[in-house]
């Protein structure tokens, strides 16, 4: 089997589906947003604010091409890791990309604690103005993609095994 690799906005659920996904097809799972703190030994939040968002693409990318190109795993990325182009394609050689797609409405409720949470934008930056510059890029990398809208975590791992098993 080939690497499942997770994206989409922040708080859609990639990280949280991820260890379900991993756990009910007996596979590895990584959390690049973990491999970043480890890697730089500071939450994302705090490496935003010290080092500024493009040194923070950069932390991104490393973690990206960090990862190994074991089969069998499933990968959680950053929200943001659809910006680093190089770390995306070396993913994808080994992996099916998979977009968790949520409406804005639900990621709203979601994500209460934007401006702590570590979401790597713009100061200022709205999330409807985030979602607006990556969803093209989702839709660029996805090979699938899964409506997450009303659905449980449960629901949405069974949607993800029956797709990319086909």
């Amino acid at each position: 089997m080939k690497n499942l690799i997770l994206i989409g906005m922040p708080g859609c659920g990639k990280s949280t589906v991820g260890v379900l996904l991993a756990k009910a097809l007996g596979t590895g799972f990584i959390d690049t947003d973990l491999i970043i703190q480890v890697q730089q030994r500071n939450t994302l939040q705090r490496l935003i604010d010290i080092n500024g968002l493009e040194n923070f693409k950069r932390f991104e990318e490393s973690a990206l091409l960090s990862v190994s190109e074991e089969r069998d795993m499933v990968i959680a990325t950053g929200g943001s890791a659809v910006f680093c182009e190089k770390g995306m394609r070396y993913l994808k050689r080994n992996g099916i990309c998979i977009y968790l797609d949520l409406p804005i409405y639900n990621l709203q409720m979601r994500l209460a604690n934007i401006k702590t949470r570590g979401i790597a934008c713009r100061r200022g930056e709205s999330l409807e103005e985030i979602m607006a510059e990556r969803t093209p890029l989702y839709a660029k990398y996805a090979d699938i993609k899964v409506d997450c809208a009303g659905k449980s975590c449960e629901q949405i791992v069974e949607k993800i095994i029956r797709a990319a098993t086909m």
